[in-house]
């Protein structure tokens, strides 16, 4: 049976390739695809999308306003409400509850906002 359509043709730029360098060229090309969308993530946010992710992370509905409303206090919502809490947790070694906890009684904030600094 012969194909019929343009393959052989539009792989000619692949074909000498290696199996590694296809995996590497298969990655590079998926990067090209993902950055974009990671682009967006990072800039473009919102307080719902930010409380929806801390749910996930099992922090009651009433304190993901609160930690929302913190991050965004803090010009830190670029970041995540839930990367914030995560970072906490790392930083003091506690539960991602427990950070969630302190973020939503307004401590920790300090510690999230100086390694933020640090350039993480």
């Amino acid at each position: 049976m012969r194909r019929t359509d343009d393959f052989a043709e539009r792989r000619k730029h692949i074909a000498n390739l290696s199996d590694e360098e296809l995996y590497q060229r298969f990655w590079e090309l998926t990067d090209l695809v993902v950055d974009p969308l990671l682009e967006l993530g990072y800039k473009n946010t919102t307080p719902s999308v930010e409380r929806s992710v801390l749910l996930r992370m099992g922090i009651s509905s009433l304190d993901t306003q609160k930690i929302v409303n913190n991050c965004m206090d803090r010009g830190l919502m670029g970041k995540g409400a839930g990367h914030c809490v995560y970072k906490l947790s790392k930083l003091e070694g506690i539960s991602i509850k427990e950070a969630g906890d302190r973020l939503t009684a307004g401590e920790g904030w300090d510690k999230v906002l100086a390694s933020f600094k640090g350039g993480e």
